[in-house]
């Protein structure tokens, strides 16, 4: 997971070395969201039909194909086929390496393995900006070295999974192959609505600092160092993994209503660094909207898959994952072109103030729902 993230210190770079703008950067940050879905949805179930192995080591080899491409040099085509490439293998991991992992996992211990598949991915999402912030600051080649380290990560960890023995019965007979549908229930409809819609905020919030941060701190802030972009993102996405570690301590409803809580504060704590150009107060709001992310996402997706029909609870999940990656695409992409028109900092502060509001949406809309009895 970590190579799915590696390019977001480097923007500024391809930026100066390419010749293009804002708008270019999330149209590059959107093909990834392109690629994680169009996994997710094709191959959702495969791993459960010929194995967990079988579908986890093409999944590393995309990962580092994908680091291959970003070493054509001076192509933007390149960006985008290598952020697809990047999606689809994060895709495969995202929800066949935690099921390899709960598979494994001794008897009565499945909900720690499955959330430590979730802090490990985004733990890995967090440490790619702050590798490669690091290479690109301190290092030759910035451009070419964290793409260089990926690949021989990648063949590490290749190595490892080859050597680990297969955790599930492979079914016998022939592969039957198809997309994973998308749809909701009428029953499950409230519940996937309102984590729909705090897992969108949350999603969003985390796009904006993977795709624009670095153009934030060096043209707002005057912090052209790469190696604090990364930390800046990783600020954002550890307090994520705190936040789905938290959030498994407690019920559901106060999990999610928490996580939205803290959105809200977060990130308008984030617009008003942004207004202010203060570095301290946007970590701060990254730190605060981050817990919220990570309550808010994990407890949503739980309560969309306890009130989903058990037959039909892969189907429901596939969809509140579409919604999370449209939240991650799409409003960066609205972003870009606002800071195009306005200026980064307008932009920040309105789209700040519309993931606050969604945000609150949800909380109110959580509060007026009567609790249900699990």
């Amino acid at each position: 997971m970590l190579g799915a993230t590696l390019p977001t210190p480097l923007y500024p770079i391809y930026e100066r070395e390419l010749g293009f703008g804002g708008v270019m950067v999330t149209l590059v940050f959107a093909a990834y969201a392109v690629g994680v879905t169009a996994a997710l949805l094709l191959f959702g179930r495969l791993s459960d039909q010929v194995g967990r192995r079988a579908v986890l080591l093409p999944g590393l080899v995309l990962a580092a194909v994908s680091s291959a491409v970003f070493l054509i040099p001076d192509s933007i085509a390149a960006l985008f086929v290598g952020r697809v490439l990047s999606g689809l293998s994060a895709g495969i991991f995202t929800g066949t390496a935690t099921a390899a992992l709960v598979d494994m996992a001794p008897m009565g211990r499945q909900n720690r393995y499955s959330l430590l598949g979730a802090s490990v991915n985004m733990l890995g999402l967090g440490l790619g900006p702050v590798v490669a912030g690091a290479l690109a600051e301190y290092a030759p080649a910035p451009l070419d070295l964290p793409y260089l380290v990926h690949i021989g990560m990648v063949l590490v960890a290749g190595v490892a999974v080859w050597m680990i023995a297969e955790p599930i019965d492979v079914p016998e007979g022939p592969v039957s192959w198809r997309p994973q549908t998308v749809s909701v229930p009428p029953e499950v409809r409230g519940v996937f609505v309102r984590a729909a819609i705090a897992g969108f905020s949350g999603f969003a919030v985390l796009g904006l600092f993977t795709a624009v941060s670095p153009a934030f701190l060096t043209q707002v802030l005057g912090v052209p160092d790469h190696f604090v972009t990364g930390l800046v993102v990783f600020t954002l996405l550890g307090a994520s993994t705190v936040g789905q570690v938290a959030s498994s301590r407690v019920g559901l409803r106060p999990a999610l209503l928490v996580g939205c809580a803290a959105l809200v504060v977060g990130v308008l704590v984030v617009g008003a660094g942004l207004t202010l150009a203060t570095l301290w107060v946007l970590v701060a709001g990254a730190a605060i909207a981050g817990v919220g992310q990570g309550m808010s996402f994990r407890a949503g997706l739980g309560a969309v898959n306890a009130g989903s029909p058990p037959e039909r609870r892969s189907e429901v999940a596939s969809s509140f994952f579409l919604v999370l990656y449209v939240g991650i695409s799409l409003p960066v992409i609205g972003e870009g072109v606002a800071s195009a028109a306005f200026g980064l900092v307008t932009a920040g502060v309105v789209f700040a103030g519309i993931v606050a509001l969604l945000a609150l949406v949800a909380f109110v809309s959580l509060l007026r729902q009567r609790p249900v009895a699990a």
